[in-house]
């Protein structure tokens, strides 16, 4: 957000209880969208960041409100503890449901959510001990060194004390190594994953977070309005707390402080003005509500706040150009120690994989040394990424062993086989498009520091933020890409990316590095400049598989070749022997004629339809 809109708007929300001028009502209703605002906040989180849809939200607004409700009033302990144990059972409650709830995938997500929703509230209708449909009265108010909260502007500003709070842990958390994997979970979960990303644990951490933050709303409602009933805790406000997310921008923070006073303002001021205007005391105000909810959907795809950011941004004339300097210099992240040059680093050993009937890698083996660059090759079909995702556990094995540095991983997570030293990029490219250059490359670099969420949404974790950060800008600067840090990695022309891809591999700081058609979409010039940095990396140490289909790049960078025609090894030896294998030509060219030349392999494209 603009630093000088958020004086403006932080400022503004100060002055307002004080100016006498405002009536009680604006205050009241500004107290309800700052209720909502809490709730929404975790939407933003969970389904316009995450892309996990829950329909559920206001039962852990229930959980706080009872928790509170029922200890204050029935053994009579003090409101700000209550929001410690409100705050552990949602935790618990969260923790539990979520864990199960989000194995479910596609439309089975939300209905999982819609039926634990529908059970928690009619389990707070109809427990007697609160107070089944008619609830709990009679909950004292919040006070503050002997001042009484129970007034509407005194209880204020403890509500936007609690929501600018939580806007600037989750505005830290998104923007942090945990937040980066959070952002991947939408788009980019299995890419994520090759880079050691535990995106299971991630959704459940976002879910928490959301209930929490629910649950600290229904804290404040139930000391706001002093008495608790299920009512408020259905389906119907679960299904509203998701509206507002979506029209004030599911994607920003601060759109769940627009989406709620947007969608509050207009119910409450339709219900006073559509009696009027129509002379009747018939139900308008739904139906004029769905009619301008679909027009803000129609002309705001993305919510009403990225569209009042750009107008500002263009008022102001916000940044003239994009910012060029570097992250600012941190120490050096470690690096894993090198296996010993010509040491074996990779063995396959009759690798097989079949889909049903097909057989896409046919016993396949081969041997990869360090420092050594070696090419696999073959016609589209041949089975040269289904080989990658073997090595990298994104698909499992039929049959036969893999083995890294000594170690079986045919067994292993993909997640555990990057942790090992192994980091690849992928056939088509993978990344997250609405994420800077620069944090797409410090995504890869996951493992190599360990940041909580707690740490990361109180903003404790500069130092390993910085180093991260400058790791990443240090390995574009490598691959070419140095003055492009800040650009959004969906701007970029494919060939860029797939360099972006390679640095952020390389910020992994792998043993092992696989790389998947790296020069697909490259003039020559860049592929020249690609060469030398996998020579300078072998050199180093590094070992290097790489798919490519441009047969003169090939030739030119590896030491080793291996060649695959539908799932089987062709030939395997050095690339002046593949050049003149005739099994080789046969499966390229389809035949050799007797004025061929065989040299000519190397212009040669293959041509086979992909299985």
């Amino acid at each position: 957000m603009n630093r000088l809109l958020l004086v403006v708007v932080v400022g503004g929300l100060a002055l307002l209880p004080q100016l006498h001028v405002v009536p009680e009502f604006w205050i009241t209703q500004l107290n309800y969208i700052g209720l909502s605002s809490l709730v929404v906040l975790g939407l933003v989180l969970l389904t316009g960041v995450g892309g996990l849809t829950s329909f559920g939200q206001a039962a852990f607004v229930g959980i706080g409100a009872y928790t509170t409700a029922w200890l204050t009033t029935r053994l009579g302990w003090s409101p700000w503890l209550t929001l410690f144990m409100a705050l552990a059972l949602t935790f618990i409650f969260s923790s539990l449901i979520g864990a199960i709830t989000l194995r479910l995938s596609g439309h089975y997500l939300p209905l999982g959510t819609i039926a634990w929703s529908l059970s928690l509230y009619y389990l707070f209708g109809n427990l007697g001990f609160l107070g089944q449909h008619d609830g709990i009265s009679g909950i004292a108010p919040l006070s503050i060194f002997g001042i009484s909260l129970g007034i509407g502007r005194n209880m204020y500003y403890l509500i936007w004390l609690f929501v600018l709070g939580s806007l600037w842990l989750t505005y830290n958390l998104l923007h942090s190594r945990p937040g980066r994997a959070i952002r991947a979970l939408k788009n980019g979960s299995s890419m994520a994953e090759s880079f050691g990303v535990n995106m299971a644990n991630y959704k459940v951490i976002i879910f928490v977070y959301a209930a929490l933050l629910a649950c600290v709303s229904g804290w404040l409602y139930a000391h706001l309005q002093r008495a608790v009933s299920p009512s408020p805790f259905g389906l119907n406000y679960s299904i509203e707390y998701l509206f507002m997310a979506v029209v004030g921008g599911a994607g920003s923070v601060w759109g769940a402080v627009v989406g709620s006073a947007l969608i509050l303002t207009l119910k409450d001021q339709l219900q006073n003005l559509l009696p009027r205007i129509f002379d009747t005391n018939a139900n308008f105000e739904l139906i004029v509500f769905g009619l301008l909810m679909i027009f803000i959907l129609q002309y705001a795809g993305n919510g009403i706040w990225p569209l009042l950011e750009r107008m500002w941004t263009a008022v102001t004339g916000g940044e003239k150009q994009r910012r060029m300097e570097p992250p600012a210099q941190a120490a050096t992240l470690e690096q894993r120690p090198r296996p010993e040059k010509g040491s074996l680093v990779l063995e396959l050993d009759k690798a097989r994989k079949e889909f049903g009937g097909l057989v896409a890698v046919n016993d396949i083996s081969f041997k990869l040394h360090a420092g050594e660059i070696m090419g696999l090759i073959g016609p589209n079909g041949a089975g040269k990424s289904t080989t990658f995702n073997l090595i990298t556990g994104v698909l499992p094995l039929t049959s036969g062993d893999i083995r890294f540095q000594g170690q079986r991983i045919d067994n292993l997570r993909a997640r555990d086989i990057a942790r090992l030293g192994i980091g690849r990029t992928f056939q088509h490219v993978q990344l997250i498009p609405t994420m800077t250059v620069l944090e797409n490359v410090a995504l890869g670099a996951h493992l190599r520091r360990d940041v909580g969420v707690v740490s990361a949404a109180l903003h404790t974790d500069r130092r390993s933020e910085a180093e991260l950060l400058h790791e990443a800008a240090v390995q574009l600067e490598r691959v070419g890409l140095g003055d492009y840090l800040y650009e959004e990695a969906g701007n970029l022309a494919l060939g860029q990316q797939r360099i972006l891809e390679i640095a952020r591999a390389l910020a992994a700081d792998p043993v092992l590095l696989l790389l998947d058609e790296p020069a697909a979409g490259l003039r020559y010039k860049e592929k020249q400049e690609l060469a030398q940095v996998l020579n300078q990396l072998s050199a180093e140490g590094m070992s290097i598989l790489l798919v490519e289909h441009d047969m003169d790049f090939v030739m030119n960078l590896t030491d080793h070749l291996v060649v695959m025609d539908f799932g089987t090894k062709l030939a395997e030896g050095k690339p002046a022997e593949i050049q003149q294998n005739p099994a080789v030509l046969q499966a390229y060219l389809g035949g050799i004629d007797d004025d061929f030349d065989e040299d000519e392999l190397a212009g040669v494209a293959p041509t086979k339809e992909a299985v």
